[in-house]
């Protein structure tokens, strides 16, 4: 069994909106709407959790109603930091899952193709995290003792951005997930490397699936 956890924890700040960027309509419908829908696309018998916080439970119902939304999806209570909501969506994961993917649950332009890359790969190599290029230049900020502030130019090629789904075989990510939480835990992969005995596997994301986070990534 394929099993995904969709966090959507999102407050809206950065939209300068009062509605929860998931909830915000595109295309006629909320954005964790697309989300899920997409993995449904995949694979209609999907295990799907989505993590929300208390509070939006309720109003994520109503929608549900509202849009006459009726894929099937399991809810779990949103934690303090991602990390802990991750981790209360794998409590609610089948045993009997073989493979886990973790998304974002505001990144609805996901390709079908990006993800079964990733679940594709993840079962034969364990892990997958879909990344792609860099085309700007990066600079590195030093700051020195007197907090002088200086920068450098830093090779772009050594470098590259991480999207999600996040996919691991069950085993290594229940098992990264008993640790203790740590604020250097970015994302997934970095809870799993931070085991120090599971290498990540990248794959090629899509440069359309992008994390919505501002009013112009909607224009976009």
């Amino acid at each position: 069994m394929r099993s995904v956890i969709i966090v959507a924890g999102g407050r809206g700040e950065r939209m300068g909106s009062d509605i929860p960027k998931q909830f915000l309509i595109v295309d006629d419908k909320p954005i964790l709407m697309h989300t899920i829908t997409k993995f449904y696309k995949y694979d209609a018998e999907m295990e799907i959790v989505v993590v929300l916080p208390k509070t939006q439970q309720e109003y994520w119902q109503q929608l549900c109603h509202d849009y006459a939304f009726y894929i099937p999806h399991i809810i779990a209570d949103g934690g303090e930091q991602r990390f802990h909501s991750v981790r209360n969506g794998l409590q609610k994961i089948s045993p009997s899952s073989t493979l886990i993917g973790v998304h974002d649950g505001v990144r609805p332009y996901v390709s079908l193709a990006t993800i079964t890359l990733c679940y594709d790969t993840a079962a034969k190599k364990g892990t997958a995290i879909p990344v792609i290029d860099i085309v700007e230049t990066i600079r590195h900020i030093d700051i020195n003792d007197n907090d002088n502030i200086k920068s450098h130019t830093v090779p772009r090629h050594e470098y590259k951005l991480v999207q999600t789904p996040q996919v691991f075989q069950s085993s290594i990510i229940r098992q990264a997930y008993q640790q203790d939480y740590s604020p250097a835990f970015t994302d997934d992969a970095s809870v799993v490397e931070a085991l120090g005995t599971t290498s990540i596997t990248l794959v090629c994301g899509n440069q359309e699936n992008i994390k919505i986070t501002t009013p112009s990534d909607l224009r976009n």
